[in-house]
């Protein structure tokens, strides 16, 4: 796995927006955080562009994110914000110029698509807060910007009812749950073999939960990993009849047969603390009984 250079004073950052609409307030606090931390702000041409709920045409934003990708003195892409529109853009993205001169990919939710594109070409990314919310929590900010300036500090989060003890040593891969649940089958479907997967996932119904872990199930990549992380589960929804089971016991359930660590409460995905998790890179999972951590080696 190739890891993109990381940071220093001076090199600059590309904000572009994949998918859903962004004004220039709401980016002003990223882009001054991102000054401060001395890196050069460049924005995409079609960034503050609006079509409905998207951040201009599909063409306004595959132009930016191809020029991003091919751009030959950036260090690293963070996406304005989520929402949905990435996977309509994917098919036409080259990344034939980008494996010749990689930077950081950063972001999470919809960008997941984006992330298992690249680690499919061997090239490492980062899940991590985005643009838009920059004024948020500082602690996630600090994360990202660390992160990419190569500071990588161990994550530790308390116990869990649901977790299972253990350690493993692999790559992490993996995103929001939804999204790699739509990636399924198709080129850009994510590779778990012998990796740490993390999950996420925001305002689903419990009962879309579980089909989402049937299929990583029933596909086999629940049965390959080294460990699993369960990130935030955040705003789940149920119908007017219960499922009966909270999204952790759905995801405790599915896995509870396989002899591998299981980290839930960790502090990453659609919640307040949302730190950064460098994908493609070899990590440690220790989950022990009064606490877990992630460290990179």
């Amino acid at each position: 796995m190739i890891i993109p250079p990381y940071l220093k004073a001076g090199d600059e950052v590309i904000i572009i927006a994949s998918a859903r609409k962004i004004s220039s307030e709401e980016l002003a606090p990223a882009i001054e955080k991102l000054n401060n931390a001395g890196l050069t702000v460049i924005l995409g041409k079609h960034i503050f562009e609006i079509e409905n709920q998207f951040a201009g045409t599909d063409q306004q934003r595959t132009h930016d994110l191809q020029w991003a990708l091919d751009h030959p003195t950036a260090k690293a892409i963070v996406f304005a914000r989520g929402g949905y529109g990435t996977v309509r853009l994917i098919n036409s993205i080259d990344f034939s110029q980008f494996k010749k001169n990689p930077k950081w990919i950063v972001g999470y939710s919809d960008i997941t698509v984006l992330h298992n594109a690249i680690l499919n070409i061997g090239i490492s990314t980062m899940h991590a807060t985005m643009a838009f919310s920059f004024s948020k929590n500082e602690e996630s900010t600090t994360s990202l910007i660390n992160t990419l300036l190569g500071i990588h500090k161990c994550i530790s989060c308390e116990a869990s009812i649901y977790n299972k003890n253990g350690i493993a040593n692999a790559e992490i891969v993996g995103g929001n749950l939804s999204i790699l649940y739509s990636i399924a089958g198709t080129p850009y479907d994510i590779d778990t073999t012998n990796k740490i997967l993390f999950i996420e996932d925001l305002d689903e119904y419990l009962y879309h939960i579980d089909r989402m872990m049937m299929q990583l199930k029933l596909s086999g990549k629940l049965s390959n990993l080294k460990g699993i992380i369960i990130g935030g589960m955040s705003d789940m929804r149920d119908n007017t009849i219960p499922f009966g089971k909270t999204a952790e016991e759905i995801i405790s359930e599915a896995v509870k047969e396989y002899n591998y660590p299981v980290c839930f409460n960790f502090p990453a995905g659609h919640i307040e603390k949302n730190l950064a998790i460098v994908f493609g890179k070899t990590a440690l999972l220790n989950v022990e009984a009064n606490q877990s951590t992630l460290s990179y080696l």
